[in-house]
């Protein structure tokens, strides 16, 4: 019997919780693995592993753990900083870009692929494999293997993820905003933008439509003109007086989420799988894309 649209994501997205967990552990036996404390850390990835790269550098540097720049695979800069250690992020671990920017990369600097997939070239590539195959997906939209990756990084900086995991559980039952007529955009403050860029993408990517992602200190300046009744506004973060009275004076319905970005992300997919439904698509067979890019 043909599954329904979109039933393989939404039962890999209903995991996320129980994979959480599995990554705390992986964080205590990997510890090796991950960034020390005051290692200088470069993250390379491509697409949804780069949204997560950069949430990861927010907070590690920001946690005072050390400086950490995130890159995405096929735009590294020709003159990099000296690092101590290098990650690379990639669910498939076949990703050319990422493939490619490990060779470019100098030669004698550690090298760790947190990777969903174990016998493939990221990982060759690596020094030391941080396995999480028990997140790896048959769906191509990426769900769960990349708030896995976080979980273990967040873990990883010493972060108690047990509230955060029962916010996700919270999020797998909620009620979901209905879809907007035009556009959504998602709002975020300091790592959580990177979130928002990742759920913005689950939304193109599944239901292919208008999503975009801002700071929600940068909305006002320019991005709202856009912003009509057929809008829905869904921030990641708590907005000021002023920021929330901007956005319902345009007309917008608002949405304000008071759960960690990790976990609300979890709703999120939820809204992309469902909007791809009410649209007359599969989100588990989206338009254009493929499980991996793997030619050039």
């Amino acid at each position: 019997m043909k599954p329904s649209p979109g039933a393989i994501t939404t039962a890999e997205i209903e995991t996320q919780p129980q994979c959480w967990t599995r990554a705390v552990e992986v964080a205590g036996t990997h510890s090796a693995a991950l960034p020390r404390h005051g290692e200088r850390v470069l993250v390379i990835g491509c697409g949804t592993s780069y949204y997560i790269a950069r949430a990861y550098a927010w907070l590690r540097e920001q946690a005072g753990h050390g400086e950490t720049d995130a890159a995405v695979a096929s735009e590294l800069p020709t003159r990099l900083r000296p690092y101590d250690r290098i990650m690379a992020l990639s669910r498939s671990g076949t990703s050319v870009e990422v493939i490619d920017a490990l060779a470019q990369l100098p030669a004698g600097v550690p090298r760790t692929a947190v990777i969903g997939v174990v016998d493939t070239p990221v990982a060759a590539a690596a020094t030391r494999v941080v396995p999480l195959k028990f997140a790896d997906e048959q769906s191509v939209v990426q769900t769960r293997f990349a708030t896995t990756a976080l979980a273990l990084f967040r873990a990883s900086l010493g972060e108690d993820l047990t509230a955060v995991i029962a916010e996700a559980k919270e999020a797998l039952a909620s009620d979901l905003p209905p879809t907007p007529e035009r556009q959504l955009v998602i709002l975020g403050h300091d790592w959580s933008t990177a979130i928002g860029e990742e759920a913005a993408l689950k939304c193109r990517e599944a239901a292919a439509v208008w999503a975009e992602t801002y700071p929600r200190g940068e909305y006002r300046h320019g991005p709202i003109a856009v912003a009509d009744a057929t809008t829905l506004v869904w921030s990641l973060a708590p907005l000021a007086g002023v920021q929330r009275q901007a956005v319902l004076d345009t007309g917008a319905r608002l949405e304000v989420s008071t759960r960690d970005p990790m976990a609300e992300l979890v709703r999120l997919h939820r809204f992309a799988v469902r909007w791809a439904t009410e649209r007359g698509r599969d989100a588990d067979r989206p338009t254009n894309l493929s499980r991996s890019v793997t030619d050039v």
